[in-house]
Protein backbone atom coordinates (compact mmCIF):
# COMPACT_ATOMS: atom_id res chain seq x y z
CA UNK A 1 0.00 0.00 0.00
CA UNK A 2 1.07 3.39 -0.82
CA UNK A 3 0.87 6.89 1.10
CA UNK A 4 1.40 8.75 -2.26
CA UNK A 5 -1.48 11.22 -3.21
CA UNK A 6 -2.31 11.71 -7.07
CA UNK A 7 -0.62 14.41 -8.58
CA UNK A 8 -3.78 15.44 -10.84
CA UNK A 9 -3.06 16.70 -14.54
CA UNK A 10 -5.38 17.72 -17.40
CA UNK A 11 -3.78 17.88 -20.67
CA UNK A 12 -2.66 21.02 -22.33
CA UNK A 13 -5.96 20.56 -25.06
CA UNK A 14 -7.92 21.47 -22.15
CA UNK A 15 -8.17 25.21 -21.63
CA UNK A 16 -10.58 24.96 -24.46
CA UNK A 17 -13.76 24.24 -21.04
CA UNK A 18 -14.80 21.41 -22.74
CA UNK A 19 -15.26 17.85 -21.18
CA UNK A 20 -11.81 16.57 -19.91
CA UNK A 21 -10.47 14.36 -17.59
CA UNK A 22 -7.53 14.68 -15.22
CA UNK A 23 -5.12 11.65 -15.25
CA UNK A 24 -2.48 10.77 -11.61
CA UNK A 25 0.62 8.86 -13.58
CA UNK A 26 2.33 9.10 -10.07
CA UNK A 27 1.15 6.13 -9.13
CA UNK A 28 1.83 3.78 -12.04
CA UNK A 29 5.30 2.54 -10.13
CA UNK A 30 3.88 2.18 -6.38
CA UNK A 31 0.75 1.12 -7.08
CA UNK A 32 0.12 -0.17 -10.96
CA UNK A 33 -2.88 2.22 -11.32
CA UNK A 34 -3.71 5.56 -13.31
CA UNK A 35 -6.54 7.16 -11.38
CA UNK A 36 -8.61 9.24 -13.65
CA UNK A 37 -11.45 11.76 -12.80
CA UNK A 38 -13.68 14.35 -14.14
CA UNK A 39 -11.56 17.69 -14.14
CA UNK A 40 -14.57 19.59 -13.51
CA UNK A 41 -15.61 17.76 -10.34
CA UNK A 42 -12.55 17.24 -8.41
CA UNK A 43 -14.33 15.56 -5.52
CA UNK A 44 -16.42 13.34 -7.84
CA UNK A 45 -15.63 9.57 -8.04
CA UNK A 46 -12.30 8.04 -9.52
CA UNK A 47 -11.61 5.30 -11.60
CA UNK A 48 -8.78 3.03 -11.35
CA UNK A 49 -7.12 1.88 -14.44
CA UNK A 50 -4.31 -0.89 -14.71
CA UNK A 51 -1.15 0.97 -16.00
CA UNK A 52 -1.20 -1.49 -19.23
CA UNK A 53 -4.79 -1.05 -20.02
CA UNK A 54 -4.62 2.84 -19.80
CA UNK A 55 -1.51 2.35 -22.02
CA UNK A 56 -3.43 0.67 -24.81
CA UNK A 57 -6.08 3.24 -24.45
CA UNK A 58 -4.03 5.92 -25.01
CA UNK A 59 -1.76 4.29 -27.90
CA UNK A 60 -5.31 3.40 -29.70
CA UNK A 61 -6.54 7.08 -29.25
CA UNK A 62 -3.01 8.36 -30.85
CA UNK A 63 -3.37 5.76 -33.55
CA UNK A 64 -6.66 6.94 -34.52
CA UNK A 65 -8.34 3.91 -33.42
CA UNK A 66 -11.53 5.65 -32.38
CA UNK A 67 -11.59 7.93 -35.36
CA UNK A 68 -11.47 11.89 -35.17
CA UNK A 69 -10.81 13.24 -31.88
Amino acid sequence: MTTEDPQWFTSSYSSNGGDCIAVAGNLVASCGVVPVRDSKNPSGPILGFPAGSFASFVASVKAGEFGAV
